[in-house]
């Protein structure tokens, strides 16, 4: 075929696909009338149409209407994968990040489900059981599918937004619906995300409610686990931010901090970095290492520390459990 003809049976595509308006329409009837396997294979390919036509706007609006349409029905998986399509379509059409697609993205990201996952087992054991077994596997569908969907936004953000972290408020939304979500919470990767976030005063409320249900000895290391992840990123401010939050709230709430020698570690650290003191911050290293080794990824931690702060060369520099945490 010449390429005038290919040209011309491409322009002649793009007229013939009908306004998206009346698409959504006959979509969301599916859907609200309990159609959603079927819509949701309509949704994938009258995307598609839309995309290999250039006609970018259209397929998002298609996309989003789609994932928010199934989520209000409950339909995790296939919201999920709508909402997927639709950070993938804004990488295709090169999008620039803007507060009007965050705005559309964190439309997306609210209707996802929030329900509490049942921590006691009442008389009825099997029968309560059983009820807690499908509440855990509903939820880790339902955390697995937000938490692709907002990865992708990340990395779109990462790749046309101004931060080579990706969007803080994105990374904030993530650790709250693992934190909350999650049946089995991952607070190394929690802390992660609020770290390259923009919220210290959020964060901190996270682990004051977390030390209000963890394990004994627990609460130290998230409180210190997330202060020496701000540091890692040389961010002093925010690291000082959150144990002056933690304290105020822990405070308002009649709650004690905790006191452990890591914790004061913690505490003779953060002034320390403020000053050019390195033979002061190895011998606190030293003094602490009891307490710091309780947490494998403490110490690599704390070599990217006096890498940033005291410029002493790391032997691996981003290899190990460091490189790990940060990854999306």
């Amino acid at each position: 075929m010449s390429r005038s003809l290919s040209m011309r049976g491409s322009m002649r595509s793009r007229r013939d696909l009908p306004p998206p308006e009346k698409t959504i329409e006959r979509l969301e009837s599916m859907v609200d009338g309990g159609n959603f396997y079927e819509a949701q294979q309509m949704y994938k390919s009258t995307s598609a149409r839309y995309i290999t036509a250039q006609k970018y706007s259209e397929a998002l609006d298609i996309l989003q209407s789609g994932a928010l349409v199934q989520l209000k029905h409950g339909q995790v998986t296939c919201g999920g994968e709508l909402a997927v399509l639709f950070v993938e379509t804004l990488i295709t059409g090169e999008f620039p990040y803007s507060e009007q697609i965050f705005d559309r993205i964190r439309k997306m990201y609210e209707a996802f489900p929030r329900i509490t996952v049942p921590h006691f087992l009442g008389d009825d054991y099997d029968d309560e059981g059983h009820q807690l077994s499908e509440a855990i596997s509903a939820a880790k569908v339902r955390a697995e599918s937000c938490s692709s969907f907002l990865k992708a936004a990340i990395r779109w953000s990462a790749e046309f937004g101004t931060s080579r972290n990706g969007s803080p408020e994105l990374h904030v939304m993530l650790a709250e619906y693992i934190y909350s979500e999650s049946p089995e919470t991952d607070m190394t990767k929690v802390s992660s995300h609020f770290v390259r976030g923009n919220d210290p005063k959020k964060f901190a409320s996270m682990l004051v409610n977390f030390m209000s249900k963890c394990y004994p000895g627990e609460d130290d290391t998230a409180i210190a686990r997330g202060v020496l992840m701000y540091l890692s990123q040389e961010n002093l401010r925010d690291a000082n931010l959150l144990m002056d939050e933690m304290k105020e709230q822990l405070k308002s709430a009649n709650s004690d901090f905790p006191k452990t020698d890591l914790i004061q570690f913690i505490k003779y650290l953060l002034p320390t970095l403020e000053r050019d003191a390195y033979p002061l911050f190895r011998t606190l290293r030293q003094k602490y290492k009891t307490s710091t080794d309780r947490d494998p990824v403490f110490q690599e931690l704390l070599d990217e520390i006096a890498a940033k702060f005291y410029n002493i060369q790391r032997q691996n520099p981003l290899e190990g459990l460091f490189s790990e945490m940060f990854k999306i």
